[in-house]
């Protein structure tokens, strides 16, 4: 058997590895403040259950829940990722895919990336970010322009009077903006390096404090748990605290295995975040969360999940980091893979004001699906209360294919909600029913 062949007899074993494992428990058991946390399932091989990059039909849009609507604010866009909106209304969506690395040949890599290609994850990246203008208030952007190009795998964007900040794959860097503009012509200019290389999970997002005067920028972790050696997880799972003034940066928050969303809380000021949690022990487990992020806090990654639950495959234990390990405030369900995070706003969107949207991109390692939609957590007094709603639905069809995959939720200036989708290559608009 040659060496084709045999990648090719891996990747069929892979696809049909653990085809007797799957989740004996609702997403709901795996959600709320106190999860359900069954015994690990460990399988010779990873559960795989990909859903295939398919695509809207023309005319097809997600499922908008009882009293809302959705269109689409703008299409034919290039694996559109994270937004940011700018004062004056524009939204910039950044463009992108993971970076190109160097990372050495391995069965297990190269199998994971034919699995993600099927799921629509691996288009080469445009490494740009695009503004897009709605004049007209029609709910459809009619203007797009190139904002900035020729960028390393963008991702987290911040505006902090006339500097605008871009998280770059490898380092964090900024442009001067004034507000209007269409189009930068300036040379970014880097603040500080960022935590990069293998590039296991390669998003960096970025969050300005209220003050402006330090930025969140948070860094996933290089491996599932620590495979690819510690040492290769120096600095990341984090979230770092970057002086804006100096560039000079701390650990403000670790053991989060790949924090994206980042949002104040704005009743207590807090800072929240969205952490994709561990793979490979089974459907159940380990569910995704949002959680209030404490200065110096110690969230579990590598060695522990939701608090203090051991990770039995991570060599050497740990346990008196473990001893250590904080308790996320609001489990998501496990394999959801929650992205993009925004407050609500009074005023905008009925009976969804005080709760955070959360963007779930969905599962590839658990039986059935899970994720594939937007979700509104009602929050009380500053903290997540009761049980999360459906906000859009639909993004997989009958037969189980991804027509699409909610990536980035953010609040426009009207206060309608603005959704990526980086398998329809769309962003939707969410609006109340006319």
């Amino acid at each position: 058997m040659n060496r084709l062949q045999l990648l090719s007899a891996a990747a069929l074993a892979l696809a049909c590895s653990a085809c007797g494992e799957q989740a004996k428990l609702n997403v709901s058991d795996g959600t709320g403040p106190r999860p359900e946390l069954p015994e690990p399932n460990k399988t010779l091989l990873p559960t795989v259950n990909i859903a295939p990059a398919k695509g809207w039909p023309e005319g097809g849009k997600p499922t908008a829940a009882g009293g809302l609507q959705v269109n689409a604010f703008a299409e034919g866009l290039d694996h559109p990722r994270w937004l940011h909106v700018l004062p004056n209304g524009d939204v910039l969506v950044a463009e992108s895919n993971a970076p190109k690395t160097d990372k050495p040949f391995s069965l297990k890599g190269w199998i994971t990336s034919k699995v993600m290609k099927r799921a629509g994850a691996k288009p080469p990246s445009a490494d740009r970010i695009t503004l897009l203008r709605d004049a007209d208030n029609d709910g459809v952007a009619e203007v797009r322009e190139v904002f900035l190009d020729g960028l390393y795998s963008p991702f987290g964007m911040a505006l902090v009077g006339n500097d605008f900040y871009i998280a770059n794959a490898d380092a964090l860097v900024r442009v001067p903006y004034k507000e209007g503009q269409t189009r930068i012509e300036a040379t970014p200019e880097k603040v500080t390096d960022l935590p990069a290389g293998i590039n296991h999970h390669w998003t960096k997002n970025v969050v300005a404090s209220k003050d402006g005067q330090k930025l969140y920028v948070t860094v996933g972790s290089n491996s599932n748990v620590g495979e690819n050696g510690i040492e290769m997880e120096d600095g990341r799972a984090a979230i770092w605290e970057v002086d804006r003034a100096s560039g000079q940066k701390r650990l403000f928050a670790t053991g989060l295995r790949n924090p994206n969303g980042l949002a104040w809380e704005p009743h207590t000021g807090a800072l929240w975040t969205a952490v994709n949690e561990r793979d490979e022990i089974g459907s159940d487990l380990v569910p995704d969360y949002i959680t209030s992020v404490r200065d110096g806090g110690f969230y579990g990654w590598p060695y522990s999940y939701f608090g203090q639950h051991v990770d039995e495959r991570v060599k050497p234990p740990r346990p008196e980091l473990v001893a250590k390990a904080l308790v996320p405030d609001y489990a998501l369900g496990p394999h959801t893979a929650s992205l993009g995070i925004a407050f609500g706003q009074d005023g905008a969107l009925p009976n969804l004001q005080n709760g955070l949207f959360v963007g779930q991109h969905g599962s590839w390692n658990r039986k059935p699906h899970s994720g594939y939609k937007v979700i509104f957590v009602p929050f009380e007094e500053g903290r997540p209360s009761g049980s999360p709603v459906d906000v859009l639905t639909g993004f997989l069809n009958a037969e189980g294919e991804a027509q699409g995959r909610p990536v980035d939720v953010r609040l426009d200036r009207q206060g309608a909600l603005l959704v990526t989708d980086d398998v329809g290559n769309k962003i939707w608009r969410v609006t109340p029913a006319q």
